[in-house]
Order: C-alpha cells, then structure tokens, then sequence
C-alpha cells in the first residue's frame, strides 16, 4: 500500500493501490536519515521510495535536542515537517510497511516486504536505525528516552544539576562520567557487577568524588517515566533524578547482511566518508553506521548519502 501524507493534515492518511514497482533508488527507513536522503533525490528528480514501518528508536523520547532550528521539538514535529516538505516533490513516494528481504537480480536490487509487495531499485540507501536491546530490569523501558537516556548532548542539558545514576562499566562508563561531570556534581556509576577500571580511572573518578555502586538493579521505580529511586537486587535502594545508560542494541533490519555489507567491530554498517557500504550500489546512513546517535547527524549523513546516490545515477546515465 502506497501512503502520502496530506500537506494540511500529516496525521491524515489516505492508501491506494501501489502500482508502480520499480523506481531508481529505494530507501529502507524513513526517519530522520532517509528523509534528509530522500530530499537531496526528489529535488533532483530520482524516482525514489522510502520504505518506513513507523517505529523509530526515539519514539517514547519527549523532545529532541541540540539540532539547530528544532531544538525543544518532539521527534515526530520533526518527521512530520520533514514530509510535509517532501511531498511537494512529486518523484518521491511512500510505502508505509517493513521491508523484509533483498536480493540482486537483474542488475538491480529486489525488496521485499511483510505485506508481501515487491519492488526494484538500481541503487539502495539502507536508513533504518538500530533497535535499543533494553535490559530486564523493572521499570527501565518506561523511562527510556525520558530519564533514563544515552546521550548528554543530546539530553544532558534538561537534567542537569540532577542526582544522576550511569549505568555502564569500564570505559563507556569512565567516558560518560567525564563528560556527565561538566553538568552536575552529583554522580554514581552502577556497574550491576564488579567494577573494570584501570588503576588511573579509579584515581580521576575519585578525585570528582563520583561514588561507583557495584550492585545489581532489580527496578527502577518512577512516575510516569521519570526516575525517583533505583532499587538493587540486596533489597537496598537508593535515590536517583536521572540516568545515563550504555547499552546494547542491533540493526533493526538484517537486509545489509543479506546483501553482503560489511559490518563493524561494533555491528553497524561499514560505510566510508561518502556512507557507501562494502557493497556496491549499496548506501547507509543514521544510527546504522555511526556511534554518534544524533538527530542532526542523521540529518547530515542522510544529505550526503543522497547527493552521492544521484552523482552516481549521473554517471551511469549521463
């Protein structure tokens, strides 16, 4: 099913029939990345579909920051002024559904989707994020993206001057502390197990007094997403406003690997400074191939996916 979004009302959709199937580039994910990707193509007249199945990581996040123009806007402001834009290129179309599999054939690339549709693109730009692999602790998943966050650029200035718990070990959490300690003065690291420091990180963090608690947690007790106490598994409990968390997370699409892509030490996409993969004709940007989760850089390396997209579609038809 083909999904366009009304100009005037972006919460209003309307499907019809999605008759055509072959298009020159196919975007799988269509968040902040693929449609900065997006843009850069359909204002250069690409025959472009953004495959989307609606769920971005930072869905439960009330506000995004640090992204210049937007800073205080929700998430879905955002999404929703990007496609209203969007729609005024008429080369650009949306599929609103999860795309499942892929395949070269023909010269092209083959994706497939859950619904059971099919379509054909000379190039893909893979922009579907990382999934968030949330521990199982009590309470945690409702306070993720709210108080319980992993960025301070992106949400260290809202809770500063909080009593703030970091939920890491070793080095991730030596880095967060380093940087955490710039907006408040109250810090502990819970290491949920025996402590990995090196001998010179135990001196700093004790120099800036930050406290690490070597106990595991067994909930988070909160109000309406909003941190007050850290329970532990000995029974104990202890008051925190906030937390940073460093945790795992996957591709939320496997198709890359389907297709051949490389992957990093950290399981993102390789891509180079152009986010071309190890694949040709293959492209990525946005959370699936870079440590630095941000609004505006997936904004940024979706822009240079797409210009890159349509250099190469140039000189194979020009």
């Amino acid at each position: 099913m083909l999904t366009l979004i009304k100009p005037l009302t972006l919460l209003a959709k309307y499907n019809h029939k999605m008759d055509k199937k072959e298009f020159e580039v196919i975007i799988i994910g269509g968040s902040y990345a693929g449609l900065s990707a997006a843009m850069a193509l359909g204002r250069s007249l690409r025959k472009t579909l953004v495959i989307d199945a609606g769920k971005p990581c930072n869905r439960q996040t009330p506000h995004s920051h640090n992204f210049l123009t937007q800073d205080g806007s929700t998430p879905k402001e955002i999404s929703e002024i990007a496609k209203s834009q969007l729609i005024a290129y008429d080369s650009i179309k949306f599929y609103d559904g999860l795309a499942v599999s892929g395949k070269r054939k023909n010269g092209a690339f083959e994706i497939s989707t859950l619904k059971g549709d099919y379509f054909t693109a000379k190039k893909l730009i893979f922009a579907a994020g990382i999934k968030d692999l949330l521990p199982n602790i009590k309470g945690f998943s409702e306070c993720w993206g709210i108080s319980v966050v992993h960025c301070p650029y992106c949400h260290g200035y809202e809770i500063r001057n909080k009593k703030t718990a970091i939920i890491a070990n070793g080095e991730r959490a030596f880095h967060l502390a380093s940087l955490v300690n710039n907006l408040t003065k109250e810090i502990a690291i819970i290491t949920s197990g025996a402590k990995d420091f090196e001998k010179e990180q135990l001196e700093k963090l004790k120099q800036h007094k930050i406290q690490i608690i070597e106990k595991e947690i067994s909930s988070i007790k909160h109000r309406n997403g909003h941190v007050e106490d850290i329970v532990f598994k000995d029974g104990t409990t202890e008051n925190f406003e906030c937390a940073y968390a460093a945790i795992p997370f996957e591709l939320n699409s496997n198709i890359p690997k389907e297709l051949g892509c490389n992957l990093t030490e950290d399981e993102l996409i390789e891509v180079n400074f152009m986010q071309q993969t190890t694949q040709e004709g293959i492209f990525a940007c946005g959370d699936n191939s870079s440590m630095m989760r941000s609004v505006a850089l997936a904004v940024s390396s979706g822009n240079i996916a797409g210009a890159v997209v349509n250099g190469e579609l140039t000189k194979e038809n020009f």
